[in-house]
């Protein structure tokens, strides 16, 4: 039996995940059986030919459950990242990173995360991904590649922490 490695949280990305957990088991799953229920009695006049809303409902449904079954299953097996808080001169998982393009000069900063608690639009990158994997034992100075979609793009570190 292989054992799936476990999800790489922060403290912060376990307390969010535990409040969303809380959050989708009680008023998420009030909030749909309220909307199936609207759309069960709105649908009866119809005779169910067409009620887009209780379709809607049985998705919405659908996703939520899936969505409280993903948490679970991280929450079953994850490993906090230490963050020891020591000085270090290589890129970890927990790190804050900022880079610079090669050949351009604006800084970007971004958060190393597990891929449970990624999210690009606020700085934070998962460690699987391919910018992830190519920072991971970089040192200040180093430039790592990653293969885009346009070719292989360069990055400077230019600080961790």
């Amino acid at each position: 039996m292989m054992t799936k490695k476990p999800a790489l949280l922060t403290e912060e990305g376990l307390e969010k995940l535990q409040a969303e957990l809380e959050r989708l088991s009680t008023t998420g799953r009030e909030d749909v059986a309220d909307r199936l229920q609207r759309a069960f009695e709105d649908g009866q006049d119809d005779d169910f030919v067409d009620n887009a809303e209780l379709e809607a409902a049985r998705n919405a449904q659908s996703f939520l459950e899936g969505r409280i079954q993903e948490i679970e299953e991280i929450l079953k097996n994850y490993q906090i990242i230490d963050d020891n808080g020591g000085p270090h001169d290589y890129v970890r998982v927990g790190d804050w990173v900022t880079i610079s393009e090669v050949g351009y000069d604006e800084d970007e900063k971004y958060h190393l995360v597990g891929a449970a608690e990624a999210d690009p639009t606020e700085g934070r990158i998962s460690n699987e991904s391919p910018l992830g994997e190519a920072l991971l034992g970089a040192k200040v100075g180093d430039i790592v590649r990653i293969k885009a979609p346009r070719g292989i793009t360069e990055f400077r570190v230019v600080s961790i922490g």
